[in-house]
């Protein structure tokens, strides 16, 4: 018992200063996002949180700017809770098709009627707010399908359907750590979301090749989004939340922010010899 003692405060020793080196490179990240998006003509949100430690970054972290098309990872999170309660089925035929066709469609290919389906068989956007609501994932909101958020007229700050960044990034970070529905529908999820084949000028385009990237992005006039989850070298994820509206040169915005958030947080140890990631 005595060596264990003393391995625990050998332990709690190196263990303060890498802590302290940990907070000190993550202000000096948050910092380095401040300066870049001062530079750019676009109004900027930007949330990052590191799932094995808790530690965060964020940029206009709870105002709220429209979520677009990133809102269909709620809308298939709350089609898998239910899948995970025995409610529904992943081969449950709607309007002709599966539940898992429309899901990959949405998720894939971000199709806006596979997702009114998919959305109105849930009960429609009301649906999905009250779910959120009651599992305490605040700052988000889902006012109208798909086709009403296209019709109506274009106003980049109107609080329907918007969520601020670090509302977003607890909402992945609630469905990464298996909170919201089971690791088998998060594994399910995510694998969706490493196809996506939208925005890749966006969260990946500057990351180094292999980086495993599960996203989805979100785009209307004027307004460019990208969020989900970027994978460190020693495997641990970042969950991330970028918006972007007005100005000019959206996604590039979106790129050079999330190869920042990479950077960072790569410097960053979790523990001092490491720390094990959460495994799909």
């Amino acid at each position: 018992m005595r060596y264990l003692g003393f391995f625990v405060g050998a332990l709690a020793m190196v263990a303060q200063p890498a802590a302290a080196a940990s907070s000190a490179s993550l202000v000096n990240l948050e910092q380095q996002l401040a300066a870049m998006m001062a530079g750019k003509s676009s109004d900027v949100g930007i949330a990052a949180l590191d799932l094995n430690t808790g530690e965060t970054v964020s940029i206009k972290g709870n105002t709220p700017f429209p979520m677009a098309s990133t809102v269909k990872v709620a809308i298939a999170a709350l089609y898998l809770a239910q899948v995970d309660h025995g409610r529904r089925s992943l081969d449950d035929n709607i309007n002709g098709t599966t539940a898992r066709a429309l899901m990959k469609r949405m998720l894939i290919h971000s199709d806006n009627r596979a997702t009114d389906i998919l959305l109105n068989d849930l009960g429609g956007p009301r649906a999905v707010h009250d779910w959120l609501q009651d599992n305490g994932v605040k700052g988000l909101r889902v006012d109208r399908n798909i086709a009403d958020l296209l019709r109506s007229k274009r106003d980049l700050w109107d609080r329907r359907d918007s969520s601020t960044p670090v509302a977003m990034v607890d909402l992945l970070k609630r469905i990464y750590k298996a909170e919201l529905i089971k690791p088998e529908s998060r594994n399910y999820l995510l694998d969706l979301m490493s196809q996506c084949q939208t925005g890749r000028n966006r969260m990946r385009a500057l990351l180094p090749n292999g980086t495993v990237v599960e996203h989805k992005t979100g785009t209307l006039d004027g307004l460019s989004d990208d969020i989900g989850f970027i994978s460190l070298p020693d495997g641990r994820r970042v969950a991330v939340a970028i918006f972007a509206r007005g100005g000019s040169d959206r996604p590039r915005t979106i790129a050079e922010t999330a190869r920042a958030i990479y950077d960072g947080f790569k410097s960053v140890l979790a523990w001092p010899f490491g720390a094990p990631a959460y495994q799909k």
